[in-house]
């Protein structure tokens, strides 16, 4: 069975065509640096029988990046069997992948504001897909699953308890999937059961990041909450923040609910605090030049509070988790940035945590344990495969139906 997986992030579209069960990867790949400019121009990322090519193409927006990702697997002459979404935000309603109908489609639009960066853009491609393959069964697959586990205490918000059950207020958690897979990869790694796996998973990628406190295998806390607007620095997401600056922002907006959503979730972040780029790799990079010294003082400040704030959820994280054995770095930054795992784990002893500097930045095939021999606790770069994930859970449901 060929499934066809769609993975749309905030700043990313990745897709995987995958023949299941035997997880062989036909073709894959990333559109990358969507929307937002950024100091390198939006690209595709395309592999197919070992052989791999970059398409530089404009892509304002995620149709648009679907148009040409579309463009480039027509030329692989294979058609799915069924098609995975990933969803970020299921709300209350989805614990579990659903088979896409109508109803589901109803389900979705209404909690599409909860993830306004990805929940939109995602519902958008499902309508793509539905309208050039009719006929094909599709499944969605939710970030939010994985945490259904996080106790009521964790996922409690401090208000009235009217108002939170009225309105369904709760901490849902985001990044389930790739928090998931990166867990009972580790747990292999380590050669342990998935039940008594005890880390910290660190899900840092171009768009959105979050860390997740994993107890048992299972998720107990989620730097993300309602929506993925809190917790970390991201892209283009403030992450935390006093809930007295966005009411002051109501009011300098004369009560506009939208333009001040479109600067917390589009226009704050590494974008908002740099004023230049959306991408930490473009701001680290950029420290190291000779420019106008105000402008270098951004980029360090910039820097120095995404690290900051990475650091903190970090030692927040250990504390609760009961003996950890693993911290875990995934995604894009998270894989393929040296200097951010250095700076989140330097100096970290007090938790166990001793990373090797060599080890660290010569990581060439995952996972790797980057940790020095004696560290107490491993610290190990693995690269996620949501995509992969999405395609098992579609086959399951496509095969209960069968």
């Amino acid at each position: 069975m060929n499934i066809l997986v769609f993975n749309c992030g905030s700043s990313s579209l990745k897709y995987k065509w995958i023949e299941m069960p035997s997880q062989t990867v036909v073709a894959g790949g990333e559109a990358q640096r969507i929307g937002p400019p950024t100091a390198e121009p939006s690209r595709i990322l395309h592999q197919v029988q070992g052989k791999r090519e970059v398409v530089e193409v404009p892509m304002r927006d995620h149709r648009s990046a679907f148009d040409e990702v579309m463009k480039i697997l027509e030329t692989t002459q294979c058609r799915p069997d069924g098609v995975g979404h990933r969803m970020v935000h299921g709300g209350a309603r989805f614990s579990r992948p659903a088979r896409i109908d109508p109803q589901v489609c109803e389900d979705l639009e209404a909690v599409a504001d909860l993830a306004p960066l990805h929940n939109p853009p995602a519902m958008a491609l499902i309508q793509a897909c539905l309208k050039r393959y009719p006929d094909l069964p599709q499944v969605a697959v939710f970030d939010t699953a994985y945490h259904a586990t996080i106790p009521e205490y964790a996922r409690t918000y401090a208000l009235p308890r009217d108002l939170t059950a009225e309105i369904r207020i709760r901490k849902y958690g985001f990044h389930g999937t790739s928090h998931q897979y990166v867990a009972e990869q580790a747990a292999r790694f380590l050669k342990i059961p998935i039940e008594k796996l005890n880390a910290v998973s660190c899900h840092l990628g171009s768009g959105g990041a979050s860390l997740c406190a994993i107890q048992g295998g299972k998720s107990i806390d989620n730097t993300m909450g309602f929506s993925p607007l809190q917790g970390l620095i991201m892209s283009t997401r403030c992450g935390d923040l006093d809930p007295a600056i966005p009411l002051q922002m109501l009011a300098r907006a004369n009560g506009d609910h939208g333009r001040v959503e479109a600067v917390l979730n589009k226009k704050s972040g590494v974008l908002g605090m740099s004023g230049t780029s959306a991408d930490i790799r473009d701001i680290l990079a950029a420290c190291n030049q000779r420019e106008d010294r105000n402008r270098i003082r951004k980029y360090h400040v910039t820097a120095q509070s995404y690290l900051w704030r990475i650091r903190k959820y970090l030692g927040a994280y250990l504390a609760v988790v009961e003996s950890p054995a693993a911290v875990i770095f995934t995604d894009t930054i998270g894989e393929t940035v040296p200097y951010v795992r250095w700076s989140v784990c330097t100096d970290m002893d007090v938790f166990g945590i001793q990373i090797d500097a060599r080890k660290n930045g010569s990581v060439n095939q995952y996972p790797a344990d980057v940790a020095t021999e004696g560290s107490p606790m491993r610290v190990l770069v693995i690269q996620t495969n949501e995509e992969l994930a999405i395609a098992q859970f579609t086959h399951q449901v496509l095969i209960h139906e069968n």
